[in-house]
């Protein structure tokens, strides 16, 4: 059973958009996920900005992919890293934690985490 960073069963994160490394809703990972997918954000357009800043646009579909583009109020599995340069930057999405894989504690302490949990 993958767990989330309560050491609870981990929940989906979203299937509209289907997101996911493994494009199965969950934010769960392998190790040849490089970016290590695991957090479930909650995107808004100052982190969608961001991230197309930083070379990695969320904002247009890329059909070829099957992927629809993104928009204020869509969940999507993060790259813990890119997360942690968004929330340095003060650009960083609110988290749902439930659905954010425990492999983020690696990266992450749960105190940080919960300051940007939706309530």
């Amino acid at each position: 059973m993958e767990k989330n960073v309560f050491g609870e069963q981990l929940e989906i994160c979203c299937t509209n958009p289907m997101t996911g490394y493994f494009r199965d809703g969950v934010c769960r990972t392998i190790s040849e996920d490089t970016g290590t997918h695991t957090v479930c954000a909650v995107m808004n357009t100052d982190f969608l900005k961001f991230s197309a800043s930083r070379g990695n646009d969320l904002i247009t579909p890329i059909p070829f992919y099957q992927f629809p583009g993104l928009s204020e109020g869509d969940k999507w599995c993060l790259c813990v890293r890119r997360w942690l340069e968004a929330e340095k930057a003060g650009k960083a999405p609110k988290l749902i934690l439930e659905a954010t894989h425990e492999k983020t504690l690696k990266y992450a302490p749960l105190d940080l985490l919960v300051k940007y949990a939706c309530k």
